[in-house]
């Protein structure tokens, strides 16, 4: 667990975040010694750069996109971003919301490694990404 002085500077980077972003940011919380951001759908990709080129963010490292299914939202899925900042020495999730028919835009063009993560989470959950270069299944 982290101690008092971190899980501030997480509250701080997430203020930092959110009001740097108010059109791409819907909300954030820090939980368990996680930052989480909530992302609009539309902004992700102009979240993401800036997430990556901020002075204050530094998350050069791009871990993974992973999906998540709640069947009885309207917008059953959520597309997940783990970034990290060796630099800053922070961890942040991003969380976007979408449906079944609504494509989430690549983060290909950020981070080229995204291509294979978003083409397993086509697979697996069967949700779309605008602007891949090879959106096909990988896996089945």
């Amino acid at each position: 667990m982290l101690d008092q002085d971190a899980i501030d500077a997480l509250k701080d980077l997430g203020e930092h975040i959110a009001a740097a972003r108010p059109d791409a940011v819907k909300s954030w919380h820090v939980k368990s010694g996680e930052l989480t951001v909530f992302a609009e759908r539309d902004h992700i990709v102009n979240l993401l750069r800036f997430l990556r080129e901020d002075p204050q963010c530094n998350f050069e490292t791009f871990i993974d996109i992973c999906g998540a299914d709640y069947p009885d939202r309207g917008e059953r899925f959520d597309v997940v971003y783990h970034l990290l900042s060796m630099r800053m020495n922070h961890r942040v999730r991003v969380r976007v919301a979408t449906d079944e028919d609504t494509a989430v835009p690549s983060a290909t063009a950020i981070w080229p490694a995204a291509n294979w993560f978003e083409r397993e989470t086509f697979d697996m959950y069967g949700i779309q990404f605008a602007d891949h270069p090879d959106l096909r299944r990988i896996l089945t």
